[in-house]
């Protein structure tokens, strides 16, 4: 069991399936009170149940009033996890980048904007940002997806290092493929970089409680990501170039 969350009042947003509902199941385990948010109310209500939680259901960005009532009047922990999984090109539809924004970024901006005057003024709060190895490196196929989650990573990392030392601890996850939905739909493209090393969500829970564990910020499922990260950051043009021949051996696929 992991103290750090032992009886805390826990949020976790699109929580009705994938990732989102390992981590509900998994801070439920460990003893937290757990708000089940997803647009589906079904599906929320079902992870609730299961679990022993309280579904609240509708848009992530605006459930921190009503989680806290859920709750008791308080919430501790947070897991900015709803997303979408926008893919095209700078040509994609104005309404699917407004998307993307609103739902990989804003809705983190909105959450945190929400939460932290109550969490500065106690002095301690949680921060959990589902991000994507792609807010790392980048995904083929899908500029909105990897543009947004650049800005999701962002704003965890200023989260941390603005607010670390009044009490706020930031976890942003990275992971590559996850056996969801989400990878479902990213095509043929997810089928050539994702699925061959795609992981459980549960793998993806694990992975953050070891890092609640260890207070660390980056939280890795995927291991190897770290080693790609640092490969970007030696050699930008080695690296874009090897990207770039992963771009053309999907677009001969296609």
């Amino acid at each position: 069991m992991v103290e750090a969350v032992q009886d805390a009042a826990v949020v976790v947003t699109g929580a009705g399936g994938g990732i989102g509902a390992a981590l509900a199941r998994r801070f439920a385990a460990e003893g937290a009170r757990v708000v089940v948010n997803d647009l589906d109310a079904g599906r929320a209500e079902a992870v609730a149940a299961e679990i022993g939680g309280v579904a609240v259901p509708g848009d992530a960005s605006t459930i921190v009033e009503r989680a806290r009532e859920a709750l008791g009047g308080a919430v501790d922990v947070y897991c900015a996890n709803a997303g979408v999984a926008s893919g095209g090109s700078e040509a994609a539809d104005a309404a699917v980048w407004a998307e993307a924004w609103d739902v990989n970024v804003m809705a983190h901006v909105r959450a945190a904007h929400a939460l932290l005057p109550h969490w500065l003024e106690r002095g301690r709060g949680r921060f959990v940002s589902t991000v994507s190895a792609a807010g790392l490196l980048t995904m083929i196929g899908a500029a909105p997806y990897s543009v947004t989650k650049h800005g999701a990573y962002a704003f965890a990392e200023w989260l941390s290092l603005t607010y670390r030392h009044r009490g706020i601890q930031v976890h942003a996850i990275c992971p590559q493929g996850v056996r969801t939905d989400m990878l479902d739909a990213t095509g043929s493209a997810g089928d050539l970089v994702l699925k061959p090393t795609a992981i459980d969500p549960q793998d993806v829970a694990d992975a953050l409680f070891e890092g609640i564990a260890e207070d660390r910020f980056l939280i890795l499922p995927h291991p190897e990501v770290a080693g790609y990260y640092q490969a970007r950051a030696a050699d930008p043009d080695r690296w874009l170039t090897n990207m770039n021949h992963l771009q053309q051996k999907w677009e001969t696929a296609e």
